[in-house]
């Protein structure tokens, strides 16, 4: 049997900054990230666009290619991963080993894919869970309109609030408002 390669931190920096193709790295191990549907695209800039709310404040989203850091502790690895939507608000601080990344996010969001649903739920989602700065999770689903919000409260994960048709989700922790039928129109 092959031995899987492991590379440090360091060593998927250098070669991801020298790559067309963006890679996720969990604990040691890289993966190709999966390429988006022109809906998942289209989402995206739906909520991206819905956020021009934030222009005027203290928070900032960022897309796609802004990598966030997640550094190994007692209960995860080492990962660098690249939400669909990353709200920061104040200061926007940088990994010390890896200044392209970010290390404080306020809000993550994700577009739901056949393929990573079940990863963004739980094992992104437990990862993302570490980021001390982390106050809220929002999945949009790309086969309804449906956008679900996490939020932490006291150091605890609520279970999700749900919009759906005719409905809004407001962010919490940052002044927008997702309008379901405008995110999905």
């Amino acid at each position: 049997m092959a031995k899987k390669l492991r590379l440090s931190y360091a060593e998927y920096v250098a070669r991801e900054n020298a790559s067309e193709i963006r890679h996720e790295f969990i604990d040691g191990e890289v993966f190709a990230r999966a390429g988006g549907t022109p809906e998942h695209s289209a989402l995206i800039a739906a909520v991206t666009m819905a956020l021009g709310q934030l222009r005027k404040g203290p928070c900032r989203a960022f897309v796609t290619e802004l990598r966030t850091r997640i550094r190994a502790d007692e209960h995860g690895p080492d990962v660098g991963t690249y939400p669909d939507i990353a709200i920061v608000c104040g200061p926007v601080l940088r990994d010390s080993e890896d200044p392209i990344s970010i290390v404080n996010p306020t809000v993550i969001i994700e577009v739901l894919s056949n393929s990573t649903e079940a990863y963004d739920r739980h094992g992104k989602f437990d990862h993302y869970k570490r980021l001390e700065s982390l106050k809220e999770y929002v999945l949009l689903s790309q086969h309804q309109p449906l956008i679900e919000r996490f939020s932490r409260a006291a150091g605890a994960w609520s279970t999700p609030d749900r919009a759906g048709v005719g409905e809004r989700m407001v962010l919490a922790s940052v002044p927008a408002t997702l309008d379901v039928d405008e995110v999905f129109d």
